[in-house]
């Protein structure tokens, strides 16, 4: 099933895209082979064939949750201009 200009020219006109006679030429022959394969791909005989989210079998290793940094907030924000209840306070920017 290829793709004709008319349908092409709809899809450019659906991703905003603006192509030359060139370009457009070009879009047709490649996108019609795209679709091709697809359609080449679909008649694949599947039966039996389990689906899966995922190809590999494998379970993602985890850290353990631990605390690993101190609490330096206090000392940090000594440097801050102004600040309140561990909060540092900026100027209003939206009225």
């Amino acid at each position: 099933m290829s793709l004709d200009k008319d349908q092409v020219q709809h899809i450019a006109v659906l991703a905003r895209l603006k192509l030359d006679d060139q370009e457009f030429d070009q879009a047709v022959q490649k996108l019609s082979s795209i679709v091709d394969f697809v359609d080449q791909l679909s008649q694949a005989d599947t039966t039996g064939v389990v689906p899966m989210a995922h190809p590999l079998n494998e379970s993602q290793r985890l850290r353990e949750d631990r605390v690993t940094e101190t609490d330096d907030r206090d000392r940090v924000q000594q440097n801050a201009a102004a600040v309140e209840d561990g909060l540092y306070l900026v100027p209003r920017v939206i009225e």
